[in-house]
């Protein structure tokens, strides 16, 4: 028994084991209740563009912290898909995350003034380099992925707590070094973590439920965009349109998950995940998009600004294609039908945004596109799914 063992038994800090490859799983209630605290997190990410013109750098604070607060979070459901013991010491592990992220929530919409954000972080973080290292402790067979990511991710929590002593102008200097640290550990560590594949259908499961999230704070700015009190006729119409894109993008992940296609090739699951990043960033600056518009249909706007349509239809753009890139990797191809929906759709949506300056005009043509390209690429799917 090692040095580290030792202390580990003695603290009671023993890995019991986690879950097997072979059993069926699902998300626990506690990793939903983990979920729950992210929904507030995401929803001040947004809350940060004011109004329908931010400036590129609002834009690009926006984008950095929604990457911060998705890879908080998945860095617990890696954890959770290889090594969940659910016993007592990790639920209140996962506790003293959830915590953190209820911190990181306070602090999204102030950020990098205050101490919330990385104290939030911290805490997040470092609840889970607690729980790679009782599993490195305890489990020889896990000690080569639990030092990839203490190596990686204790690198940035460094970084992080080194963050607290600087300015708060300069602070974002380092969380982006960190924040670019952590997200290639895994890539870095692909060698080792080859050896340890992920589990087939919890983490394909978690991944979707942080889209569904995203959807979800879709329908808040949807929701926030209507005016509460006697909202026009003409408010509640552009909302009935706009809903249909959220529906659209549901419609096709959830067909795409549930065919079974991404265990095909799922491996270590880094590949993966890592197009979620730019999927999850996509879906959630769609749904500030949309309230934009609404809210702007509401007042009577004739013209919709650049900034709104850039970000709006980059946003369109980007998801159908990482919805497109995830079918080829999990296939390994595209069949030529894919590539021609792919090849009209997509160009189709950025002529429309980078056009179109009536608001009632580009909201209602978006809608109906993306409600189309739903309509063709999720029963290509199915059909791609029987022939596999």
């Amino acid at each position: 028994m090692t040095r580290l063992s030792r202390v580990v038994a003695r603290l009671g800090l023993r890995y019991p084991g986690g879950p097997a490859l072979e059993e069926e799983r699902h998300a626990t209630w506690l990793e939903l209740f983990f979920d729950l605290v992210f929904v507030l997190a995401l929803s001040g990410v947004t809350a940060r563009l004011t109004d329908d013109q931010p400036a590129a750098g609002e834009i690009g604070a926006a984008i950095g912290i929604y990457l911060l607060v998705q890879w908080a979070w998945v860095g617990q459901a890696y954890f959770d898909t290889r090594f969940d013991a659910d016993d007592t010491l990790h639920r209140l592990i996962t506790l003293v995350a959830t915590a953190g992220a209820g911190i990181i929530a306070l602090g999204v919409e102030r950020a990098p003034h205050g101490v919330l954000l990385p104290v939030g972080y911290l805490v997040v973080r470092g609840a889970l380099l607690l729980m790679y290292l009782r599993v490195a402790a305890s489990d020889r067979s896990a000690r080569e992925v639990a030092a990839v990511y203490e190596i990686g991710f204790g690198t940035g929590w460094l970084l992080w707590f080194g963050s607290l002593a600087l300015p708060e102008g300069t602070r974002p200097v380092l969380w982006i070094v960190a924040l670019a640290i952590e997200m290639a550990t895994p890539w870095l560590g692909r060698r080792w973590l080859n050896r340890h594949p992920v589990h087939t259908t919890h983490l394909p499961e978690r991944l979707g439920q942080f889209i569904i999230i995203l959807l979800g704070a879709e329908l808040a700015s949807l929701r926030e965009a209507v005016p509460l009190s006697q909202p026009p006729g003409r408010a509640l119409a552009a909302a009935g349109i706009a809903i249909l894109v959220p529906i659209a993008i549901w419609w096709i992940y959830t067909t795409f998950v549930t065919s079974g296609l991404p265990v095909r090739r799922l491996g270590n699951g880094q590949a993966y995940g890592y197009l979620h990043s730019p999927a999850g960033a996509s879906t959630l600056f769609i749904g500030w998009g949309l309230g934009q518009l609404v809210r702007s249909i509401a007042e009577g706007h004739h013209t919709v600004p650049l900034t709104l349509r850039l970000v709006y239809g980059g946003s369109l753009v980007g998801w159908m294609l990482v919805g497109t890139g995830l079918q080829w990797f999990t296939v390994g191809h595209l069949e030529p039908r894919r590539q021609l929906i792919s090849a009209v759709g997509v160009p189709g949506m950025a002529v429309l945004t980078a056009t179109i300056t009536d608001p009632e005009l580009l909201l209602g043509l978006t809608a109906a596109l993306l409600t189309g390209y739903a309509a063709l690429v999720s029963p290509q799917i199915t059909r791609l799914t029987q022939r596999l």
